[in-house]
């Protein structure tokens, strides 16, 4: 009886590894599927468009996310293409390498893999110079967008295309997903008179693009002129979040770790318009808001009494290393996305300007104006009202049908330029 059992047991263990197997194997070839039919812009050109770029000089303006699926550079890739002839470089913040934090300027140097000229898109020279653009013929723009209308690269690229147009220099975009997928169109509209490198077109908060869409939408819209194309991505489609593609996530830049950060930005980078820290200088930058002079509890309690949709709060405290409140304890929440079709981010960012504005106002402030009267809160809201109605009392509501109509009005532009 005893090997009775002991010889059933064995055979269910080998057709339990069997059944394993095919199992994995089935999974392995469902993913393996999924990544032959999801092909980035790079990937499309280089298999199937390359006459795009041979027999000419070719430009990269890139950074750490031109990557392909498999996470090599594209710098690597294009530069030991045996029919590309890649010449020089060019890095927008943080550099093509990805080395240097916000804000920081980075001089021309030599990349030292390649042996290629980089030169700098931020600081002093943000739109390549003629001399910049001596040795090339196409420019490549492949960089990853975060969908929000203050992330700089996308002005780097518009200034990129200025640049092409006025030399009489192809400009190529290697479209990337929009990691907040493409399908929501929120928050106001950038009003022209606060236009600037954080806000530099009349685009919403969350503008639901690719930087294909963006480039195509600016070249047209804002009378760019330049000779574009965009190389489309294949597999992609607008209702897709990043974690849906088969990629990696590559940080666009020092403070953009994850999807999670992304997701919550839009809204959530405009505490950077006050003296309560974002977050920058701990492991969760934008997620973990908060000040010494805030009551995490108090916080806490009375925005999840809001009952905004999809989204928890969580009394937080942390101790920046860097930026705002470094090394001092603040207090205040985490924002915890529980259903990202439901949440807003942009309004969830205004609830918690306002909150911490109406329960601190001794402590709370918005950042200096500048000779102008504008603040730097205002360039990232792209207005001077919306400040004005959180100073003055007014609900989110009311700021929220307040832009609507202009909200409207781009949402019926945005749709000639889609492209999935």
């Amino acid at each position: 009886m005893k090997k009775y059992v002991v010889a059933v047991l064995a055979l269910l263990f080998i057709f339990g590894s069997i059944t394993a197997v095919f199992a994995h194997n089935g999974d392995n070839g469902k993913h393996k599927g999924k990544h032959k039919k999801f092909k980035l812009g790079v990937e499309v050109l280089l298999d199937e468009k390359l006459h795009l770029i041979e027999d000419k000089r070719v430009g990269l303006i890139t950074n750490p996310t031109g990557v392909d699926k498999e996470l090599n550079s594209v710098v690597d890739v294009l530069h030991n293409h045996p029919n590309v002839n890649l010449t020089t470089l060019y890095g927008p913040e943080h550099g093509v390498r990805g080395s240097a934090q916000a804000g920081e300027y980075v001089e021309f140097y030599i990349d030292e893999a390649t042996g290629l000229p980089v030169y700098s898109l931020y600081g002093e020279t943000r739109k390549p110079t003629p001399e910049m653009l001596e040795n090339v013929d196409v420019l490549l723009f492949d960089i990853q967008d975060v969908g929000t209308r203050f992330y700089t690269y996308i002005y780097t690229m518009a200034l990129a295309m200025e640049a092409a147009a006025e030399n009489d220099i192809q400009f190529i975009v290697l479209d990337r997903p929009n990691p907040l997928g493409g399908t929501k169109v929120q928050g106001p509209v950038l009003d022209p008179d606060y236009s600037s490198f954080v806000g530099k077109y009349p685009i919403p908060l969350r503008h639901g693009m690719t930087v294909g869409e963006l480039a195509k939408l600016f070249n047209n819209e804002y009378g760019i002129g330049a000779d574009l194309t965009v190389v489309e991505m294949q597999g992609w489609k607008r209702n897709m979040y990043y974690e849906e593609t088969p990629l990696e996530f590559v940080m666009p830049s020092p403070n953009m770790p994850t999807t999670d950060t992304a997701l919550v930005y839009p809204g959530a980078a405009l505490i950077e318009g006050t003296n309560v820290s974002e977050g920058r200088g701990t492991t969760k930058p934008f997620e973990l808001i908060g000040a010494p002079f805030i009551n995490s509890k108090e916080l806490a309690d009375t925005l999840n009494d809001l009952n905004l949709p999809g989204v928890q709060f969580r009394a937080a405290s942390f101790t920046p290393q860097f930026s705002k409140h470094s090394g001092t304890l603040s207090h205040g929440i985490q924002i915890h996305v529980k259903h990202k079709p439901s949440f807003n981010p942009v309004t969830t960012g205004l609830h918690i300007v306002k909150t911490i504005h109406d329960l601190y106002p001794e402590d709370f402030e918005f950042r200096a104006e500048n000779s102008q009267g504008i603040s730097f809160f205002d360039y990232l809201v792209g207005n001077g009202w919306i400040r004005e109605a959180i100073e003055q009392g007014k609900s989110v509501e009311y700021m929220k049908n307040r832009w609507q109509n202009d909200l409207n009005e781009f949402s019926n532009i945005r749709e000639g330029y889609l492209l999935y």
